[in-house]
């Protein structure tokens, strides 16, 4: 790993323990993770040599135990179906109702709270939408062409041209849904509660800010690990 030269996103997939010191700065390593450090830090005028220093005094060792670089990319679909897909579909209804109680409850003094009530409304809808086309239309394909590499048999032409035609609509989707967490965690004071909050604000706050880590993750192990590789795969089909 080259810190000065690679791309954020190429940092975070050979080793995932980068992403907390990017967190810790502000920068985005999965939507904007086709950076470098320094454009990263121009733009949010940091010292960049704060972050390679952090960055490079990382132990040699990953101790996180899963390296989701090397995982044949049909188990990574796979992986992101079970995990962050089933992550979302457990935890938007109890956000839903936890928003839509604090904006009863307290929206006369935090009004903000109807604001992040309807952005992460937005976002679950458009979630909800998202996660449906990669587990019926993506992911089913790029486990087809896995299945073909290994067997020897062609691919058969997807209705949708090539992969990087729905692979460009998930990134664009992502970017969205990194733009709608960003107002979100502002909007939160970055998920710290109000002096006055209950308990259930508090919870809702701490949920709120998992959701989003969890979300990172999950766009991360796509955009910068699963959709290149796809992508790779196709052309090789494409070459012989």
């Amino acid at each position: 790993m080259n810190t000065r030269t690679d791309l954020i996103g190429e940092m975070v997939a050979e080793d995932f323990r980068t992403a907390a010191v990017f967190k810790k700065y502000g920068i985005d390593f999965c939507c904007k993770g086709g950076r470098t450090i320094a454009d990263a830090c121009e733009k949010k005028n940091i010292d960049q040599e704060k972050i390679i220093s952090e960055l490079e005094s990382l132990p040699k060792t990953d101790a996180s135990g899963i390296d989701f670089n090397n995982f044949p990319i049909d188990l990574l679909a796979d992986y992101v179906e079970k995990t962050h897909h089933r992550y979302v579909e457990e935890k938007t209804p109890i956000l839903q109702q936890f928003l839509d109680k604090l904006c009863k409850v307290h929206g006369d003094r935090h009004p903000e709270l109807f604001e992040i009530n309807a952005i992460f409304n937005e976002s679950a809808r458009d979630l909800a939408a998202h996660m449906k086309k990669e587990e019926l239309v993506l992911f089913p394909f790029i486990k087809q062409m896995v299945k073909a590499k290994i067997s020897g048999e062609d691919v058969l032409q997807p209705h949708f041209g090539t992969v990087e035609n729905p692979v460009n609509m998930m990134m664009h989707e992502h970017t969205t849904e990194g733009e709608r967490f960003e107002k979100i965690a502002q909007l939160t004071n970055n998920y710290i509660p109000p002096a006055d909050a209950c308990n259930t604000y508090r919870v809702t706050f701490a949920m709120l800010q998992d959701f989003e880590n969890d979300l990172h993750k999950h766009i991360h192990l796509e955009n910068n690990i699963l959709f290149p590789k796809s992508i790779q795969l196709e052309k090789e089909f494409a070459a012989v």
